[in-house]
């Protein structure tokens, strides 16, 4: 199948490579003419564990390029994926002006029937102006469907290439058909297709993230609670967890959820309701426990020292999440602001964001290696939790600090044995 991919960014990039080494030939478009020379060079925008060889594979097997050359694309595609940025706008909506703008190029470019085929999370409504968009260009045939994603960063590729299912909103046989058999190759295990119309596609990815959302700041305010009355939350979450109408995914307390997908679409979810005048206190809730747990470490570092000012801190981990460099909403930023603007200092480190961070902190930050990070520091700030910060050599933390004294966003370790190497350690919600 003959397949062009709109935009190269995390979405694009993932979906356009994995399409490819199913077999379909791929055109990935951008306008940023750097980006495509890059990508063409071997040289990835992005850090996705994998990613790099899938790409190199199927660009020398011929299956896959990059372009910048739009109608050329999609002039010869049978389907075209519109991956492109959806910011926040101001009130919390995503901003849809790129889409559109894609949408009315290939209406000016398509030669024959298309699929075009929304993979950019929209807001419900998107595939009617998509519609709207690309029938002002042109008269040729075409159908307009939602295939939102449902992509988890540093675990990209297993998601796209074994799914728990995929989401595909149509209004055609035409396209369903297509669409089928597009993602064939991926459901062979019997997870589902899922096929419905196009607004409850759009609206599924939103109330998928927002539900996930959820979890993590309900146990962020069960966390809370422990601290107050002396109980371990780790040991509230066994129990939780072990409810199969519960189960354990998402139920992990720290200091808050980034990326580029929650915080977003759960803004953007609460707009899209006000905008049909409802008000989703719920989720508006969830937001408020996530803001105040991003600040929870300067918080217990305030009340340990009594005044951070002219302390110095060492943090380890500044993605949102392990195995990505995405910074987007990460609670290291949080951390890491608040500690400068109480006059603080920090040594920082982080296995791949290192170069994101340094593009967003300058010089005010020093970036270094792991264990360097520590020398004169009075405290260790953990904040994601990488593989390589869970068994450290805490001998050489210990000497290397002023004081031995952790501060854990992710609870890493145990209290029990922080305590037996002689350290002073707060976790979040651990007795």
């Amino acid at each position: 199948m003959r397949i062009a991919v709109i935009g190269t960014g995390y979405v694009g990039l993932v979906a356009g490579t994995c399409f490819a080494d199913s077999g379909n030939d791929v055109v990935c478009v951008d306008i940023d003419e750097k980006k495509i020379q890059g990508l063409r060079e071997g040289r990835l925008p992005i850090y996705e564990p994998g990613l790099d060889e899938l790409v190199s594979r199927n660009v020398k097997e011929g299956r896959l390029a990059f372009s910048t050359n739009l109608p050329d694309a999609v002039g010869k595609a049978q389907v075209v994926f519109i991956a492109v940025g959806t910011p926040e706008g101001e009130s919390g909506d995503a901003d849809l002006q790129y889409v559109l703008k894609a949408a009315a190029d290939i209406g000016k470019a398509m030669k024959q029937y298309t699929v075009i085929v929304d993979k950019s999370t929209v807001p419900v409504g998107t595939a009617d102006k998509v519609r709207a968009a690309v029938a002002k260009e042109t008269s040729v045939p075409f159908d307009v469907v939602s295939n939102p994603e449902f992509l988890k960063e540093g675990a990209a590729l297993d998601d796209f290439l074994k799914p728990d299912r995929v989401v595909i909103g149509c209004e055609s046989e035409k396209a369903r058909t297509l669409m089928g058999e597009l993602y064939a190759p991926y459901v062979r295990t019997e997870n589902p297709l899922v096929f419905m119309d196009t607004r409850s596609a759009e609206l599924t990815k939103y109330a998928a993230n927002a539900m996930l959302a959820t979890r993590i700041s309900f146990m962020n305010d069960v966390a809370a609670l422990c601290e107050k009355v002396g109980a371990d939350v780790d040991l509230v979450r066994k129990g939780m967890g072990a409810d199969s109408r519960i189960g354990y995914p998402f139920l992990f307390p720290g200091v808050g959820y980034g990326g580029s997908c929650f915080p977003k679409d759960v803004k953007a979810l609460v707009a899209t309701a006000r905008e049909f005048g409802l008000e989703l206190d719920l989720l508006r809730a969830v937001e408020r426990t996530n803001e105040r747990q991003k600040k929870l470490l300067v918080q217990k570092a305030t009340k340990h020292f009594g005044d951070v000012a002219g302390r110095h801190f060492a943090v380890w981990g500044l993605a949102f999440k392990p195995k990505t460099d995405d910074m987007r909403e990460a609670p290291a930023v949080e951390v890491i602001e608040g500690l400068l603007g109480k006059g603080a200092t920090v040594a920082a480190f982080d296995p791949v964001a290192t170069e994101v961070a340094r593009r967003r902190f300058g010089s005010r930050v020093k970036f270094t290696g792991m264990y360097d990070t520590l020398q004169g520091a009075d405290a260790l700030v953990v904040v994601t939790e990488w593989n390589e910060f869970r068994h450290p050599d805490f001998d050489r933390i210990k000497s290397a600090l002023k004081q031995p004294v952790i501060f854990d966003g992710r609870n890493v370790y145990a209290p029990e044995r922080m305590r037996s190497l002689g350290f002073t350690y707060y976790g979040v919600g651990r007795r």
